[in-house]
């Protein structure tokens, strides 16, 4: 009985053993194919996270912008160019704007009306009242950055055709765009559109006065008319994003805004016009908002050899261009947007004795009381003038002054 015992506690124990190690054989089994199976998710995991191409969602809203800046009438008297003579024929305006240049010279765009024909010295020069002026005008505006010019004005006309066929010659060879004057109907008609930063845009410039110079047809000079000016845009509304109306409009010396310039604006801002640059008054006056038309009712001189502080003072008006399309609504608005107003003055030291004048532009910020007295009492008085229409432009103040107080 005691050998029976033993035998059968024997074989519980080789029993106990047996099934713990397949026990440990099945966790085993288990355990690996629980394993193989995550590894084979990750693996298909990784595999889709691989495969997955990556989505990118982009904004329908785009803004696109560019800078202009604008300057007023180059009033090339016969002290001007006789200061710029370098040698017989040959004439060198840079120097004059040398400390203009950094400023204009930054913009996308620079605009000014060249007051005075650029007909060249193959007719002769001439001064007040009837102009004729060297192309080395030009060479020096387009070195100082300015690549948009009106050709209309009140004295488009001083010189006849050969002055006006000179003056597109010259300018067609150039890379600026201009408009106002033409050699033919179909220049007149073929109206320069340009892209700038995404943004397309054109220039159209009438007159409102020839100083009683009869015009030998319909495209020597841009007239102002409601038909004229509605034509043109009509004809571009749809091509271009941005139309910028230059204006030889109003009285000259008149610092007021007249009841005409007012109805002219008002008209323009109902065709959709985005900017109107108005010149001819030879001094500053004001701006505004009509509706979202930008209009500057004049700018001033740029240069001249004109004698009182007001005709001596120019505007330097600069704005941001804005567009901003809805890409799945398929709408766009342009705005002209910051304006901002800075003078300059054009200095000189010389008398018609000494036959040199030493002409040079300065912005009001480098001005001392050597170079001009009366600036501070003056620069009030235009802040003044400027803003009386939209208190919201902003005036560059003097040097050391950002907020455009006089300390």
């Amino acid at each position: 009985m005691k050998k029976l015992k033993n035998h059968n506690k024997t074989n519980l124990i080789l029993l106990f053993i047996s099934l713990l190690l397949i026990l440990c054989l099945l966790i085993f089994v288990v355990y690996n194919n629980f394993s193989n199976i995550d590894k084979s998710n990750k693996a298909s995991v990784d595999i889709q996270i691989e495969d997955q191409e990556e989505v990118i969602i982009e904004d329908p809203i785009k803004t696109y912008s560019f800078s202009l800046i604008m300057g007023g009438d180059a009033l090339i008297h016969n002290a001007v160019y006789g200061d710029a003579m370098i040698s017989k024929n040959k004439y060198d305006f840079k120097g004059m704007f040398e400390y203009i240049k950094p400023i204009t010279s930054k913009y996308d765009l620079a605009y000014y009306n060249q007051e005075t024909i650029l007909g060249g010295t193959e007719i002769g020069l001439s001064t007040y009242p009837q102009f004729n002026s060297p192309y080395e005008v030009g060479d020096a505006f387009i070195d100082a950055g300015f690549n948009v010019v009106s050709l209309a004005n009140n004295h488009t006309l001083d010189r006849g055709s050969k002055a006006i066929i000179n003056s597109r010659k010259y300018w067609n060879s150039k890379d600026v765009m201009v408009n106002g004057s033409a050699t033919s109907l179909d220049e007149k008609n073929n109206i320069d559109i340009r892209e700038k930063n995404g943004i397309t845009y054109a220039l159209l410039s009438y007159t409102t006065t020839t100083n009683g110079l009869t015009r030998k047809n319909d495209y020597y000079v841009n007239w102002y008319s409601k038909e004229a000016v509605k034509k043109d845009v009509e004809s571009i509304r749809d091509k271009v994003d941005f139309i910028m109306v230059a204006m030889h409009w109003g009285v000259e010396y008149n610092t007021g805004v007249t009841t005409g310039q007012k109805n002219i604006a008002k008209y323009l801002a109902s065709l959709g016009v985005d900017l109107v640059i108005g010149t001819h008054p030879h001094v500053i006056e004001p701006a505004e908002y009509i509706d979202n038309t930008f209009v500057i009712y004049s700018l001033g001189n740029f240069i001249s050899a004109q004698r009182t502080d007001e005709q001596l003072s120019g505007l330097l008006m600069s704005v941001t261009v804005e567009k901003v399309e809805d890409t799945v609504l398929g709408t766009k608005e342009v705005s002209v947007k910051n304006p901002t107003a800075q003078f300059i003055y054009t200095y000189s030291k010389g008398t018609s004795k000494t036959g040199r004048y030493d002409f040079k532009l300065y912005p009001y910020s480098m001005l001392n009381e050597k170079l001009f007295p009366n600036y501070k009492t003056m620069y009030n008085k235009l802040k003044v003038r400027m803003t009386s229409l939209d208190k919201n432009i902003k005036v560059l103040g003097l040097e050391g002054d950002k907020d455009g107080n006089i300390k």
